[in-house]
C-alpha cells in the first residue's frame, strides 16, 4: 500500500501509530538533550540542599497547596523581571523533587521573595494576612504555630532524596532530628519561604 494523506487519513489505526511516532520521535529530540545539558543539570553558584527546617517548610508548603495560588516560576519577560527580578533557570532547582514552578498566580510569584520581608513579616501574614497586606484574600494559617514541626521522618525523607542526587551526607542526616527541636510547622515555612531564590536575587 503506497502512503498518501489521503491512505493515512483513510486507515484510523495507521494514522494513530504514525501520529504516535511522530509524537515520540519529537519529544525526544527535544526532551533527551536536556538530560546532557549543564545549566539543567548542575546547580547555580551557591545553592545547597535544604536544611532539614527547610525541608519541613516546604512539606508543610505543598500540602496547605500554597503552590496553588503561588507560583515559583519567574518567565524571562520584561514584565516579569522588573517585577520579580532575574527568570527562574532550571540550575536553581536540581534539588526539587518534585519543582514547583507552575503557572497559577492568584497571589504573587514567590520564587524571589527570600529575604525581601523580616521573620516577623511572614510571622503576622501567616497568622493573619490582612494584616499586613489588607486586600489580601489569603487564608490564615495560624495553627501552624501550634503543630510541632514533624522530626519523625525527616531522616527518611532526606535518606530518600539522596537516593534522587541530593548530596545529604550522614552526618547531616544523623543531626536533622535535633536541627526541629522546639520548631513549629510555621517556622518551618517562614524557613522554607526566606530562602527562596537567593541564589540569583543580585544577578542581572
Amino acid at each position: 500500500m503506497k502512503l498518501t494523506q489521503d491512505s493515512i487519513e483513510r486507515n484510523v489505526a495507521l494514522m494513530v501509530l504514525l501520529t504516535l511516532l511522530v509524537v515520540s520521535v519529537g519529544g525526544l529530540v527535544e526532551i533527551v538533550p536536556l538530560f546532557f545539558q549543564k545549566s539543567t543539570t548542575e546547580p547555580v553558584t551557591g545553592l545547597k540542599p535544604y536544611s532539614p527546617l527547610r525541608l519541613t517548610g516546604r512539606d508543610v508548603y505543598i500540602r496547605e497547596g500554597c503552590f496553588l495560588c503561588h507560583s515559583q516560576m519567574i518567565r524571562p519577560f520584561r514584565a516579569e523581571t522588573e517585577r520579580y527580578g532575574h527568570y527562574s533557570v532550571a540550575g536553581e532547582f536540581v534539588y526539587d523533587h518534585p519543582f514547583q514552578w507552575g503557572s497559577k498566580r492568584t497571589g504573587p510569584d514567590l520564587h524571589r521573595v527570600g529575604a525581601r520581608y523580616s521573620d516577623e513579616w511572614h510571622r503576622a501574614h501567616l497568622i493573619n494576612p490582612r494584616d499586613v497586606v489588607p486586600e489580601s484574600n489569603m487564608p490564615a494559617f495560624a495553627f501552624l504555630e501550634k503543630a510541632p514541626a514533624d522530626a519523625n521522618t525527616i531522616e527518611a525523607k532526606m535518606r530518600a532524596l539522596r537516593t534522587v542526587g541530593v548530596p545529604y551526607t550522614d552526618e547531616e542526616i544523623a543531626g536533622a532530628k535535633k536541627q526541629l527541636e522546639g520548631k513549629s510547622e510555621l517556622d518551618a515555612l517562614i524557613a522554607y519561604l526566606q530562602g527562596m531564590g537567593l541564589e540569583m536575587k543580585n544577578a542581572k
